[in-house]
């Protein structure tokens, strides 16, 4: 029982539920917390940009060979088109299948537009601006600073390891330095992941307190539909990847339990980053491939992004009794496919690339977001979880592609015979 209470996932575990107890029983109190979910969240986003820099960057150093950091990079991105488009594919079988906004008969001219006004000019500003020069940083200190785009701090990452790499022996203070910051910055995180019990009870009662039960009722195909959707890609898409790359799924799953937790009581992957890229080297993957693909993936391997994109858009064309073709289906893949990218693992950026995508079928009134904009904080938890197994078997499937997994390691790990977890 001692061990029970030291465990982080079992805190977690019990504010979580502590939290939604909270906001169904006294939602007033349960909303009145949103500020403690909110600064965790934003203390955990303070350092994810230094702390990705400095793991691309020493995993480029790592690498040792701009080749083989290309390599990587090219495995990477083709494993992450694949898995994404059929994370697309899957969602669109599911609300096709289920139709789950069939049911509702809304009238278009009944939407609340003035609801989902803040998202709309937000996808209208993303849809708009150049994507070349959105990724190219004002300054160094921009991507860190204003922007918070992680794929600018990306950018940055690749140019500085790569220079890095090219001075050869000259660079050894400069790596030395960056690798003693990030010890600072992972140590800084894992201070902060002390609070994540209270950040996620937080977060839930705020959800519960503030939507309540009641609030899913009517929305509840498209809830069931889309976790539905994302436990089929997990176990039917990611499953047999990790069979192929010569492990258990759900032995995997198991593994990162705790930050799973994390995960779903705060509704980010974001928060447990570091924590995952941890796990992940104790799994048997080597420092180099997991500091490339994981950062990376968090910006363009959101499989469960693309899922909710293409049924949240369906759903709302169903609802308003708005039959599209099969071209207009394809556009909307294709376009979620891109709008996808670079979103964030924070709270409401789902939404905001789904406008996004709504933007270039005509037909679809953006308005009709208001039928799921209720909902969305519960999807995000699906939407979080996904993105987040997904980013840790892309991992180790990637380490085992280059021939850099311990797969001993690996084994004895997940049959619960390595070292403690924490």
């Amino acid at each position: 029982m001692k061990a029970l209470f030291r465990q982080l996932y079992f805190w977690v575990l019990l504010f979580i539920i502590i939290g939604g107890v909270l906001g169904l029983t006294h939602p007033d109190l349960g909303v009145s917390l949103k500020p403690l979910a909110d600064a965790f969240i934003a203390l955990v986003k303070m350092l994810i940009s230094p702390i990705i820099f400095c793991t691309v960057v020493l995993g480029i150093a790592g690498a040792g060979d701009m080749r083989k950091v290309g390599r990587i990079g090219a495995k990477a991105l083709l494993y992450f088109e694949i898995v994404s488009t059929l994370a697309l594919l899957i969602g669109l079988a599911v609300v096709h299948f289920f139709r789950p906004g069939s049911a509702f008969h809304v009238d278009p001219s009944t939407m609340d537009a003035a609801s989902v006004a803040k998202y709309a000019k937000a996808a209208s500003e993303q849809s708009a601006s150049d994507f070349l020069l959105h990724l190219i940083p004002k300054t160094f200190a921009d991507a860190f600073t204003s922007s918070g785009d992680l794929l600018q701090v990306l950018l940055l990452s690749v140019l500085f390891g790569y220079a890095l790499v090219r001075m050869d022996k000259a660079g050894g203070a400069v790596h030395r330095f960056i690798e003693e910051a990030s010890h600072i910055f992972f140590a800084m995180m894992g201070a902060i992941m002390r609070l994540a019990p209270l950040g996620a009870g937080a977060a839930m009662a705020f959800t519960i307190g503030k939507y309540g039960i009641a609030a899913l009722k009517p929305l509840a195909a498209l809830m069931g539909s889309f976790y539905l959707a994302c436990i089929l890609f997990v176990f039917l898409v990611l499953g047999p990847i990790a069979k192929l790359a010569g492990f258990n799924i759900l032995r995997f799953i198991i593994y990162i339990k705790d930050e799973l937790l994390t995960v779903l009581g705060t509704s980010s992957s974001e928060s447990a980053l570091v924590p995952l890229m941890t796990k992940l080297e104790k799994l048997g993957c080597t420092k180099s491939v997991v500091g490339l693909v994981v950062p990376s993936g968090y910006s363009l391997n959101l499989d469960g992004t693309n899922i909710y994109l293409t049924m949240a858009a369906l759903f709302v064309a169903q609802a308003l009794q708005i039959d599209l073709t099969l071209r207009q289906e394809l556009t909307i893949l294709g376009v979620a496919m891109l709008t996808s990218k670079g979103a964030s693992g924070v709270t409401g950026a789902g939404f905001i690339t789904l406008a996004a995508t709504l933007a270039v079928v005509p037909s679809i009134p953006v308005a009709g977001l208001a039928l799921i904009l209720g909902i969305d904080r519960f999807m995000s938890e699906a939407r979080a979880l996904t993105n987040f197994i997904g980013n840790g078997v892309a991992a180790v499937v990637i380490s085992r592609w280059e021939k850099e997994l311990d797969t001993r390691q690996m084994h004895k790990t997940l049959r619960g015979l390595g070292a403690s977890e924490n």
